[in-house]
């Protein structure tokens, strides 16, 4: 029988190490604040117009993984109504996202409805708008393994040293799935819009407060540990045309800790087809097994809003020790976003992430 060899085997006992720590844990964007039904259950309807669809895209470690890299697709759609002659908002949503990591395509699938209230705290002429948003989902999801793409050491062929998968691999957990699970998602938001198109938001949230079970063994002991999320962040204009747009986001689930930090630049021509161009960057720190905190990634940004569109761009770059396998090349992510106007133009009252 033909050895491991040495490359093969480091691989293997890197992605045993990470697995162990990435155990029952949320997939995640650098763009974070274009994925905002992911973010904040109470994000949703927090937008200046009738209607908003949002969908992104993350490949990671496509460098030294492919052709199956980890990836990451998700979508939302959310659409709001002004309750009375006032600045108070209800709305709902649907979102949707597929996680999928490694050569055996284990696979995290949810599918949620939400719903949130947005009410005006004070505001009016010269002065600030100032409003706080509650909101909550339900859905379901759901964990998978494709056990057709492994093989066991049952398997392996001793006369022709290669594996056989016609032969049983007697495993008594092959072919398993975890069961249908109820997630539920809450979350609050306060921001405050001020005359010079400025805004300053504060909000948190907490995911899984059900902690539902997500075994794919017969034990049925493996939890979703719950994640709580805060994020803070704003607009500050320099002037006319430039606008300074600093965030932090800090989350924490079970065993991992993380926090992003960063800063982006936007350029407006303040046209009525306005356009906007945004560039960036941002720094990802996390807890690291028995390491404590180390810097991960650092995040460039491209970012263009056209209307009533908004694209973004962006790569993250590695700065931890697995620049040894990967070269620094880390993970690419897409994030498009369209905002449908309300029936008639009305004063701006939300930020524009």
């Amino acid at each position: 029988m033909k050895q491991f060899s040495k490359p093969i085997l480091c691989i293997i006992l890197f992605f045993a190490a990470f697995l162990q720590q990435a155990q029952a844990q949320d997939p995640r964007f650098s763009q974070y604040y274009a994925s905002p039904w992911n973010l904040n259950p109470a994000m949703n309807g927090v937008f200046n117009g009738k209607w908003r669809a949002n969908i992104n895209y993350r490949d990671q470690w496509g460098s030294f993984l492919s052709p199956v890299p980890f990836r990451t697709y998700a979508a939302s759609f959310e659409h709001r109504l002004q309750l009375g002659y006032g600045d108070d908002y209800a709305s709902f949503g649907i979102g949707a996202m597929h996680d999928e990591a490694g050569t055996a395509r284990f696979s995290q699938d949810k599918i949620q409805l939400g719903g949130a209230f947005l009410k005006q705290l004070t505001g009016g002429r010269n002065q600030a708008d100032h409003f706080l948003s509650a909101g909550a989902q339900i859905g379901f999801g759901q964990n998978s393994i494709d056990w057709g793409r492994l093989w066991f050491s049952r398997q392996f062929d001793s006369n022709t040293e290669t594996p056989n998968t016609s032969l049983p691999n007697n495993e008594p957990n092959a072919n398993a799935t975890s069961k249908s699970f109820l997630d539920f998602n809450a979350g609050l938001l306060w921001y405050a819009v001020f005359e010079n198109d400025g805004f300053f938001y504060l909000g948190g949230a907490m995911h899984h407060l059900n902690q539902p079970k997500i075994s794919l063994a017969a034990d049925n002991n493996e939890i979703l540990y719950t994640r709580w999320t805060g994020h803070v962040g704003g607009q500050f204009p320099l002037n006319k045309t430039v606008s300074l747009l600093p965030g932090a986001l800090v989350m924490q689930q079970g065993p991992s800790f993380e926090t992003d930090l960063g800063l982006n630049l936007r350029y407006s021509n303040n046209d009525f087809n306005e356009l906007a161009l945004r560039a960036g960057a941002w720094a990802r720190i996390g807890n690291k097994l028995q390491k404590g905190l180390q810097t991960d990634a650092i995040t460039v940004v491209g970012m263009v809003e056209l209307n009533h569109w908004m694209m973004g761009l962006s790569y993250d770059i590695t700065v931890s020790p697995l620049t040894q396998a990967n070269n620094a090349r880390g993970a690419f992510e897409i994030s498009l976003t369209y905002i449908h106007p309300g029936e008639k133009r009305a004063r701006v009252v939300c930020p524009n992430f």
